[in-house]
């Protein structure tokens, strides 16, 4: 019987780009678990090879009837809702909670490596960002889902023989993002198409002892997120739930003024400081909006003792390098 590795999440940002990273290994035998209600997330397919497609309801409903028994070589759960302002918690719990937990009995039940996206809004305003209770606290439903699931795994991983790795991804940018334009795209693909089609990238203003622009998060490269979790594929002797992020801290600024240099390099342009950008109106600070107050990070930076500990010590790319990788494959997309 063929042996199947599954993605969930599989059409969407980091989902995808799983799959292209298995696909550089020369993997296709791949089963691609998504919801394509929302079809403009196939384009992130499209120059992937899988051996097949499952609607993620018929995938949860074949799964609990065995019929993917004996046939799965890992899964790499990243199918969530990821919207951190989507106030509907029956259906945050029941997609982001339940939909996890059913896997992890699967994979328990079989022996099967089980990686999973969980995230750093598990630590809500905390500003020690350790993978240990005590520094737990989400501010809205989607982190308390991610949360909640981390606590049963573990309870649960004395007792489970084979692989469980949960992610705390940190503020994860890069392609194939396309699709959560909006709302739920990272800053650097805001930042960008603002910056094209307005002339200029707009920031919050300063807040909670931050300056204008100053908010600091631990922004991660996609291209980082994946060898991480091949890594740990890599090693099933490995598990646990691990932060992923660079474990520096910088500012929002400071992505803007790669995506703006980016930009400027281009065009044939020279390159400018974070000041000479706001002198020439390239860089404004708006409002802080109601909405957000009481829910906001302002700092985040993920301290990636542990995932060191267990091995991975390959470099992290800094928003410089990162976010200058991503504005040329935006560029060259036109």
């Amino acid at each position: 019987m063929a042996r199947y590795y599954i993605v969930t999440g599989a059409a969407g940002f980091i989902g995808s780009n799983i799959v292209a990273g298995l696909n550089a290994r020369g993997i296709t035998n791949i089963i691609a678990v998504d919801n394509l209600s929302k079809a403009d997330k196939f384009r992130n397919l499209v120059d992937c090879d899988i051996a097949d497609y499952i609607d993620k309801h018929e995938f949860i409903q074949a799964i609990e009837a065995g019929e993917f028994d004996g046939g799965v070589e890992a899964i790499l759960h990243q199918g969530a809702c990821s919207n951190t302002m989507e106030h509907d918690g029956n259906y945050m719990m029941t997609n982001n909670y339940r939909y996890s937990l059913s896997l992890l009995d699967f994979c328990a039940d079989q022996a099967v490596p089980y990686l999973y996206a969980s995230s750093a809004a598990t630590y809500g305003a905390s500003n020690v960002f350790r993978e240990e209770r005590q520094f737990e606290a989400p501010l809205n439903v989607y982190g308390y889902s991610k949360f909640l699931f981390d606590q049963v795994v573990r309870r649960a991983m004395p007792d489970i023989e084979s692989q469980v790795v949960g992610f705390r991804y940190f503020n994860v940018y890069g392609p194939r993002e396309d699709h959560k334009a909006g709302a739920g795209s990272s800053v650097a693909f805001n930042a960008f198409h603002q910056f094209r089609k307005e002339g200029k990238v707009k920031l919050f203003v300063g807040c909670d002892g931050y300056g204008d622009g100053g908010q600091l998060r631990d922004f991660v490269y996609i291209e980082d997120i994946v060898r991480a979790n091949l890594y740990f594929l890599d090693n099933p002797d490995k598990s646990g739930i691990f932060n992923l992020g660079t474990g520096r801290a910088q500012s929002f600024n400071d992505v803007a003024v790669g995506v703006v240099n980016a930009c400027r390099r281009h065009a044939g342009e020279t390159e400018l400081s974070l000041t000479e950008m706001v002198q020439q109106g390239l860089i404004e600070y708006v409002p802080f909006p109601d909405i957000l107050k009481g829910k906001y990070q302002s700092f985040t930076q993920a301290d990636i003792t542990k995932l060191r500990s267990a091995g991975y010590d390959a470099p992290f790319n800094d928003v410089a390098k990162g976010v200058a990788k991503y504005c040329e494959k935006l560029l060259a997309k036109g």
